[in-house]
């Protein structure tokens, strides 16, 4: 009896007819590739029962059993055979932040912006590491968490440093280490819970408002200009003071000088004198007859000439003096004047063309104008 839907039915096709390439890829081929197939399966499924790795010397190893932490391992080769075993490996290298605060309050309620640096490290104690990696896995093993961490606790000190000090303490001077010292306390105060270390904190920049910059740049201008003008003052008071001595000097070495120009006359004088005396005297010895009288008269006048000029010698030598330096002779007259009056002198000044008041025992006579 024939299948009635024997007609309907179709004959099966060998795949190798239907792919034709098939027939020419060798058995042997496929055969490799399927087991290459199944090795690389089933090393992925055995991964979870072993590890072989290497830890470089800026990581530390964290090693895992059945979802346990078992211990830390330092650089080198590690091992391990086990149920679920694994091994996760934590980069110890500094890990650089640069966190920026334009608008941060100090004391006195001034703005100013901030920009501070530090490098951040993961721990390497397997004490440390084991305490906290569960809890801190994620800031552990992605940099890009830590830094997040580590902006957020940055702005959390600059804001306590900067409200805790006066503007002057915070921008001007010594005030800007001690600032950055104060950073790095909070900061290494935050990051330590977490295990982690804070080095090579800094703030290399600082940025105040336009109107506080134009406000400390009027103070240093005023400054400077003060500090000039007391220079400018001392200067001119020592130049004055030089040219003062200067004056003096040369006033000296020039009474020096007429000095000796006044002791030379008068030594000339002197010695011209006794000449004429000795010849007064031959003259005398010689002197017979009225001739002999009239020349012993001119020549006792000549004497008396003579000795008129050495005494006055002195006073023409001051004279000449006077009449080149006339400063020097108002200097003297103020000298007088001032060596004329007494403690118990007493002045009356009254307006020009008024007779003063005069005062007696019985009453006070008026003022007579002065014609």
């Amino acid at each position: 009896m024939k299948n009635p839907n024997a007609q309907n039915q179709k004959p099966v096709t060998p795949l190798s007819s239907r792919l034709p390439f098939l027939s020419l890829i060798p058995g042997w081929l496929v055969g490799l590739v399927i087991t290459i197939i199944v090795i690389a399966v089933l090393a992925n499924f055995s991964k979870s029962f072993w590890y072989f790795e290497v830890v470089e010397n800026d990581q530390v190893g964290v090693t895992i059993e059945a979802g346990e932490i078992q211990g830390v391992v330092q650089p080198g080769i590690a091992y391990d055979f086990g149920l679920f075993v694994s091994l996760v490996k934590i980069t110890t290298s500094a890990v650089a932040i640069t966190v920026d605060d334009p608008e941060l309050i100090t004391i006195d309620k001034q703005r100013i912006g901030l920009e501070v640096t530090a490098d951040v490290f993961r721990p390497r104690e397997a004490d440390i590491v084991i305490s906290n990696y569960s809890r801190y896995k994620n800031i552990y093993l992605n940099d890009a968490s830590l830094q997040q961490r580590m902006t957020a606790f940055t702005l959390q000190a600059m804001k306590v440093c900067v409200g805790d000090k006066k503007f002057d303490e915070a921008v001007i001077g010594s005030g800007r280490d001690d600032l950055r010292a104060c950073i790095d306390d909070e900061l290494s105060g935050l990051a330590l819970p977490l295990g982690l270390e804070v080095r090579n904190v800094a703030v290399p920049q600082i940025t105040i408002s336009p109107a506080v910059q134009a406000g400390l740049d009027a103070i240093v201008q005023s400054r400077l200009a003060t500090e000039k003008a007391k220079q400018d003052a001392e200067k001119a008071k020592q130049e004055a003071v030089a040219q003062q001595a200067v004056e003096e000097g040369r006033i000296r070495v020039e009474q020096s000088k007429l000095q000796e120009e006044s002791r030379q006359q008068a030594t000339l004088q002197e010695l011209k004198k006794q000449q004429l005396e000795a010849e007064l005297a031959v003259i005398q010895q010689e002197t017979v007859n009225e001739q002999a009288q009239l020349l012993l008269t001119q020549a006792q006048q000549r004497v008396a000439a003579e000795q008129a000029r050495v005494d006055i010698a002195e006073e023409l030598a001051l004279a000449e003096m006077y009449a080149k330096y006339p400063e020097y002779v108002a200097l003297q007259i103020a000298l007088a004047n001032a060596s004329a009056i007494k403690d118990s002198d007493k002045f009356i000044y009254t307006p020009a063309g008024v007779f003063p008041q005069l005062i007696l025992t019985n009453g006070a006579l008026p003022l007579i104008p002065m014609k």
